[in-house]
């Protein structure tokens, strides 16, 4: 390991900042009126070697025709990137075919690598690699930002983020290389065809996480096909025949359960072949919004804002807590308002019988399957709101409990209408109207707000844009200020929060009720088609580019559909049970149906556990590949041990 270190240390001390060949890879943005001490200093400290505490990468100034304005553009040098990659512990495939943590000593050994061949690294994770150097330019001695006293520094504090908080640095972010994004266009949704998504074009352009979402998408909706295939027949042939449903049911619990978990070993095959699965978890820094009294970390010995426990667990139970249960009876008030529309609907339709009246009956569906939408997107701004005052240290924290808040909520939100309508009121023509209502208009709601609106407002944009470069008249090349230019003012995509968010209702819509409206799975389908080309269109045209995120797995949102699974179990046990045909069966005592169906029930959850245990997680080449890896560094390091040892001996 001294081995490695020193010969790293003396790969960065002989690394050039300079390169002749200079490739644009991240746009940085300062606010207008940054005062020049501050430009001064944090270039510096971007350029600087990392010996001197800097982050040893290239920068130059945006040169447009008014002069030089604060933008910035960020790359590297090719040697640069190759010892990033080692830095941030990125995994590519070796000349075996095996899949191995980059080193830059080891360098040769892997596939497609050569001195000359710059496009070993892709874009992505070269940007990736700047962001990462960028966020680690940490203060050293200094006690605030040159020429803004108030944006206090302490040793150990990232600068980035600083000037983030502080307003001074306005964005960060990867710029499109447009001939590659031309080349993923075409083949992802430039024209309609039946077929995979190209995946790992995705990962190469995007990262894992995007290309992850994007095939879990993909998978989903070629699982909900049998589910449709079979809701069709149902529909047409047996539509007021209940009893018929149970055996629909009963496939619908054993398919919500085989999907998760070989979704899991899908998963597992496309990040070990991306690298992402061996990937060791970096320690977390704290997020930029975290703050608290200066204090020393006892685990880094680093100094950083500490924040009481106690007072964030005051906040969340004290504060939180209430407010999501006042949120939530709001929402079961707005409810009840819902059913009484519904019942003056069907007076209103009882007294006319017109086909005017006869379309009044789904007025109410629709319109409070607006305001649910209308409800949650304004729930959403007081979670943030909320999870951010709640002072989490780590983002991990943060987003698990945004996740909590929202997902409650939604699930209540969606669902309360549909489990009052089944086990209060008994009405399962109402159920089967309501439950396609609810499922359409937030499909269409979706994909208008999502991509054709933002679609539509940045194509005005950019019109408008190209028009007022095209007039003016300048000897200088204003392709590339007129592409920062462009893609600064896009829309930044705030990551896959919501696009999960709407697969994981649309599950529960599939899963919780299907028996009694089987279509549900079709328009399904249909929606996750269309939402693949619509999701493409907004990551090309419509948002920045991301920076791309390595990941291992969907994170949280696995936990999310298991536990909407287990939910679907329960409710379709009591929906067969409500069956004309298996209430026959107790014709005496309704207490033997109740336990006969909670027996059954606990059954079936007992088949889903053993099916989730006995299917393994990952597929057995991929276990033993895992199993040699580490069984070849504990080796190695075994190895290392010995000599280090037997020179200390000779010492």
């Amino acid at each position: 390991m001294a081995g490695k270190m020193k010969e790293m240390m003396e790969s960065w001390s002989f690394l050039d900042t300079a390169e002749s060949n200079f490739r644009p890879l991240v746009v940085i943005e300062l606010a207008k009126g940054t005062k020049e001490e501050t430009i001064e200093w944090f270039t510096k400290r971007i350029v600087d070697k990392k010996a001197n505490g800097g982050a040893q990468l290239l920068i130059k100034p945006l040169v447009t025709e008014n002069g030089v304005e604060n933008i910035y553009l960020v790359g590297a040098s090719h040697l640069r990137l190759l010892l990033g990659a080692e830095a941030v512990g990125l995994v590519k495939e070796c000349s075996d075919n095996s899949m191995r943590t980059f080193t830059y000593s080891s360098r040769k050994t892997f596939k497609h690598y050569a001195d000359d061949n710059h496009d070993f690294l892709t874009m992505a994770e070269c940007q990736y690699i700047i962001k990462h150097e960028l966020e680690n330019l940490r203060a050293k001695d200094e006690k605030m930002i040159p020429g803004y006293p108030q944006a206090k520094l302490y040793p150990g504090k990232s600068i980035v983020r600083r000037l983030l908080t502080s307003g001074i640095l306005v964005q960060i972010f990867p710029l499109h290389d447009r001939e590659e994004l031309k080349k993923l266009s075409h083949s992802w949704y430039g024209r309609v065809k039946i077929g995979y998504q190209p995946l790992d074009d995705i990962r190469c352009y995007f990262g894992e996480t995007i290309a992850l979402y994007f095939g879990f998408l993909e998978y989903f909706t070629f699982a909900l096909i049998p589910m449709a295939v079979i809701g069709i027949p149902y529909y047409v042939f047996a539509w007021e025949d209940y009893d018929k449903y149970v055996m629909f049911a009963t496939f619908n619990l054993l398919w919500s359960t085989v999907i998760l978990e070989v979704w899991k070993r899908m998963c597992a095959i496309l990040t070990y072949r991306w690298g992402t699965l061996l990937m060791k978890r970096q320690f977390e820094e704290p997020r930029p919004g975290f703050h608290g009294v200066l204090g020393i970390n006892p685990v880094t010995g680093r100094e950083e804002p500490m924040y009481s426990s106690i007072k964030r667990q005051l906040r969340i139970y004290l504060v939180s807590l209430p407010f999501v249960c006042l949120c939530l009876y709001f929402s079961l008030y707005v409810m009840m308002i819902y059913f009484d529309l519904e019942q003056w609907a069907l007076d209103y339709h009882k007294e006319n019988e017109s086909n005017f009246s006869s379309l009044m009956l789904y007025v109410p569906s629709i319109i409070y399957a607006v305001v649910i939408e209308i409800m949650n997107l304004i729930y959403r701004y007081a979670a943030e709101f909320l999870t951010s005052w709640e002072n989490h240290r780590l983002e991990s924290s943060y987003q698990n409990h945004l996740i909590l808040k929202v997902l409650v909520f939604n699930f209540l939100n969606c669902f309360a209408s549909l489990f009052y309508i089944a086990f209060v009121m008994f009405d399962m023509k109402l159920l089967r109207q309501s439950l396609a209502t609810l499922l359409i208009t937030s499909q269409i709601l979706n994909q208008f707000a999502e991509s054709l609106l933002p679609y539509w407002l940045q194509k005005r944009y950019n019109k408008r844009m190209k028009k007022r470069m095209c007039s003016k008249k300048t000897d200088m090349d204003l392709s590339l200020a007129e592409q920062v230019n462009m893609e600064k003012e896009m829309g930044t995509y705030l990551g896959t929060f919501d696009d999960y968010l709407e697969l994981f209702l649309q599950f529960g819509y599939v899963s919780l009720f299907s028996c009694v409206y089987p279509l549900a799975a079709v328009f399904a389908v249909l929606n996750n088609i269309t939402e693949i080309y619509s999701d493409a269109l907004k990551m090309c045209r419509v948002y920045k580019r991301p920076f791309a995120e390595p990941t291992a797995n969907i994170g949280v949102w696995q936990l999310a559909f298991e536990t909407m699974s287990v939910i679907s179990v329960v409710t379709n046990c009591i929906l067969i049970g409500m069956s004309p045909e298996v209430d026959a069966l107790f014709p005496d005592s309704k207490m033997d149906l109740i336990l006969t169906v909670a027996l059954v029930e606990h059954l079936l959850l007992a088949i889903k556990f053993i099916m989730a245990f006995v299917i393994p997680d990952k597929p057995r080449d991929i276990q033993m590949k895992l199993a040699k890896l580490e069984f070849e560094s504990l080796e190695a390091l075994k190895q290392q041990q010995m000599k280090l040892a037997a020179e200390s001996l000779k010492e």
